[in-house]
């Protein structure tokens, strides 16, 4: 069997936003492994940002101000390979270098991906979709603006803090972003010479017939004329 691997990136504020919406109505990750080189992270390496059973009713202010919060960068932690950092050790190497080895694991991970979508562009995702695995959805997709992400309202400093909380989220999706639309732009422009190709074939076809009736049309009229002649 072959197995393709896909993906969709989210807008890394609304993503972290949502997350927190969900983490304030009681969700947890406890069910989730974390394991890497083939352990689990111990309590040291990934202490938890709430005690008792979830963290539900955290505000804002708290949600960030945990400095373990795995909701920061999630995606770039979870398209890199975290092999190549010590997995949840910090101690391994400094965090520049850290930070860097997960950003470019990252973006070497998604560029190799049969195929990721952005939630920002429903549309294209779906496009981009159907051209690549050849097979077409049953109905369109819907672009949803109004999400429990976007009915909350921050203030510029909160969402300067969000950001820089996400710092190697936004550098990746900067980058996914550049990608999809090159993708997208590209696949256009194939479908766009294919169909031009096609209709010069067409053209090219029909051109043929129409001479080869002219042909047939002249042949029949010689022949009518010869035999006119001996008949007379």
């Amino acid at each position: 069997r072959n197995f393709y691997y896909i993906t969709i990136l989210r807008d890394p504020v609304s993503r972290y936003l949502s997350e927190w919406r969900h983490v304030q109505r009681g969700a947890t990750w406890k069910a989730s492994l974390h394991v890497c080189d083939g352990r689990s992270p111990t309590t040291e390496e990934l202490p938890s940002c709430y005690t008792g059973d979830d963290w539900s009713g955290c505000s804002l202010q708290e949600f960030m101000d945990c400095p373990y919060n795995l909701a920061n960068n999630r995606q770039v932690r979870m398209l890199s390979d975290l092999s190549l950092v010590g997995c949840y050790n910090l101690s391994v190497m400094p965090e520049e270098q850290r930070n860097k080895v997960l950003l470019d694991s990252a973006k070497e991970n998604l560029k190799r991906m049969a195929f990721f979508g952005l939630t920002e562009f429903q549309r294209k995702t779906q496009y981009l979709f159907e051209k690549t695995f050849n097979m077409n959805f049953i109905s369109p997709f819907t672009q949803y603006n109004s999400t429990r992400a976007s009915s909350v309202e921050i203030d510029e400093q909160t969402q300067q803090h969000i950001e820089a909380l996400n710092f190697l989220d936004m550098e990746l999706y900067d980058y996914a972003k550049d990608l999809f639309l090159q993708r997208y732009q590209y696949m256009r422009q194939k479908e766009h010479q294919e169909a031009r190709r096609k209709r010069q074939e067409q053209r090219k076809i029909l051109r043929a017939k129409q001479a080869r009736l002219r042909e047939q049309g002249e042949n029949g009229s010689s022949t009518d004329y010869i035999g006119n002649v001996e008949r007379w």
